[in-house]
C-alpha cells in the first residue's frame, strides 16, 4: 500500500531541477496555481502543458511516474467530466444519444477541469519528487516568516507540516500490518464485494486511529527527553542559497503566467 503513495515521495535523479532552491520551486508552484486557474481556452491549455513536460523532463524522472501520481484521483475526474456533461446545457451544439444529451459547453468545460487537475496535480509531483521533506519544509518556513508580523509562528505550521508528511508512510504501513494481521486468519479482500470492502476499509480507522495518536505522543516524549524547545534559537544543517537557475525558473514561470493571461 505505501509503496502506491508517490505524493511526498522524494527520487533523487542529479537533475538541475533537483538542484534548485525549494524557495524557488515553491514560489513558481504558486504562480502555476494561478496559470491553472486562468485557463479558458485549448491554447492556454497547451502553453501551460509543454511548458509543464519541460519541466518534467529537466527532472529525469519518468513520465510513468507522474502518471501514477494522477492515479488516486481517477474516479473523482471521472465525477467532474461526467458532472459537466450531464448537467451543463450551455454551448452551441448538442448531440442527443438515447435519453442523454450531451452539449458542447458542457464537454469544453469538463475536458477543461480534468485538464487543470491533471496539470496541478503532474506540477505539484514536480515540486515533491525533488525536493527532500525537511528542505521542503524549510523554505515553508522562509516563506512564511511575514506571518509572524499576524502572530503567526511560521516554526509551528512547518513542524505540524513536517510531522505529517513524516506521519503519512507511518500510518499506511499501520493500515497494511492491520490488513496482513486480518489476511492470516482468513480475511480476503478478493472475495469481498465492494459494500463488503468499504466497511473493512471503515473499521481500520479506530486501529489506525489510536496507533497514529500512540506514536504521536511517542514523538512528543522523545523530543522532550532530547531537549527540543520550539521557541529556541536552532541551527541549520542545510542552509538554503538562491542562485541564477532559480531566478530562471521564476522568471519563466512569470512569462507563462502572462502569457496565459494575455491569450
Amino acid at each position: 500500500m505505501a509503496n502506491r503513495m508517490i505524493m511526498g515521495k522524494y527520487i533523487e535523479t542529479g537533475s538541475r531541477i533537483h538542484r534548485l532552491d525549494p524557495r524557488a520551486k515553491t514560489l513558481a508552484m504558486l504562480l502555476y496555481m494561478a496559470a491553472v486557474f486562468l485557463v479558458r481556452s485549448t491554447a492556454e491549455l497547451v502553453l501551460l502543458g509543454v511548458f509543464s513536460l519541460a519541466i518534467m523532463a529537466m527532472t529525469r524522472i519518468s513520465f510513468r511516474t507522474y502518471l501514477r501520481s494522477l492515479r488516486p484521483l481517477i474516479f473523482l475526474m471521472v465525477f467532474i467530466f461526467l458532472f459537466h456533461v450531464l448537467f451543463d446545457t450551455g454551448g452551441s451544439w448538442a448531440v442527443n444519444l438515447g435519453p442523454v444529451k450531451l452539449y458542447s459547453g458542457g464537454l469544453q468545460k469538463g475536458f477543461l477541469s480534468v485538464a487543470r487537475m491533471v496539470l496541478f496535480v503532474a506540477y505539484t509531483a514536480v515540486l515533491t519528487l525533488t525536493t527532500p521533506p525537511l528542505l521542503l519544509t524549510q523554505a515553508l518556513e522562509s516563506l512564511m516568516k511575514p506571518l509572524a508580523f499576524l502572530r503567526i509562528s511560521p516554526r509551528k505550521v512547518t513542524l505540524m507540516l513536517t510531522t505529517a508528511l513524516r506521519f503519512i508512510p507511518t500510518v499506511f504501513e499501520e493500515a497494511q500490518k492491520i490488513l496482513r494481521a486480518q489476511a492470516s486468519r482468513g480475511m480476503d479482500l478478493a472475495d469481498q464485494n465492494l459494500l463488503q470492502k468499504a466497511r473493512l476499509l471503515i473499521s481500520l480507522l479506530v486501529p489506525v486511529t489510536a496507533q497514529a495518536i500512540r506514536r504521536a505522543a511517542e514523538l512528543v516524549d522523545s523530543m522532550e527527553a532530547r531537549g527540543y524547545r520550539l521557541h529556541h534559537p536552532r541551527s541549520r544543517f542545510h542552509e538554503l542559497h538562491w542562485g541564477r537557475g532559480d531566478t530562471l525558473l521564476i522568471a519563466a514561470t512569470l512569462a507563462v503566467v502572462l502569457l496565459t493571461v494575455w491569450i
